[in-house]
């Protein structure tokens, strides 16, 4: 299990040439790289303006007291999809180009919505099996640490048995002079 991602890592490089090699023997190298370049400037540039009006969705939400936890679950799926699609490769832009369509946020949303737990400001974080509101009481008070070994000291200057003869003046650099 812990070497999974590095197995995965390395089948995400593999893809990635073996696309890479047949789009430039089709079209050229010259212009795989250019089209390399392109899906990722158009990409960004896809993701920001989503991101945008996603960030509006969120801000209407708050405002009419409604959660936006569809809108904030679509946001990570924006964002992944903007370093998919930042990394170069076919294979990563397609992925990443996918998690920008509707319909696969709709899926991804529905897919982590049963899985995360919201906070809800009267009650706390919602809990299925709890039924009962938490209360929300602070008690303030003080506090004094005590330590069991009475030999303990914070410099380790002073000790029981006198061993250690310093004196404050031997402690205190400015007396000195």
């Amino acid at each position: 299990m812990r070497w999974l991602p590095l197995i995965l890592i390395c089948l995400l490089i593999y893809i990635e040439s073996v696309i890479f090699v047949r789009v430039a023997t089709e079209v050229g190298v010259l212009m795989t790289l250019l089209l390399v370049v392109l899906t990722s400037c158009l990409g960004v540039s896809l993701v920001k303006n989503q991101g945008m009006k996603n960030v509006m969705q969120i801000q209407q939400k708050l405002v009419s007291g409604e959660s936006p936890a569809a809108e904030m679950i679509k946001s990570v799926a924006l964002v992944l999809a903007g370093f998919l699609l930042i990394v170069p490769g076919f294979f990563t832009d397609f992925i990443g180009l996918l998690l920008l369509l509707p319909p696969v946020q709709k899926l991804f949303v529905m897919r982590l919505i049963p899985h995360i737990r919201f906070y809800q400001p009267g009650n706390g974080f919602n809990n299925p099996g709890r039924s009962h509101p938490q209360n929300g009481d602070v008690f303030e008070g003080e506090f004094q640490r005590k330590q069991d070994d009475a030999s303990y000291t914070i410099d380790n200057s002073d000790t029981i048995d006198g061993s250690n003869k310093s004196t404050d003046s031997d402690k205190d650099p400015r007396s000195k002079n």
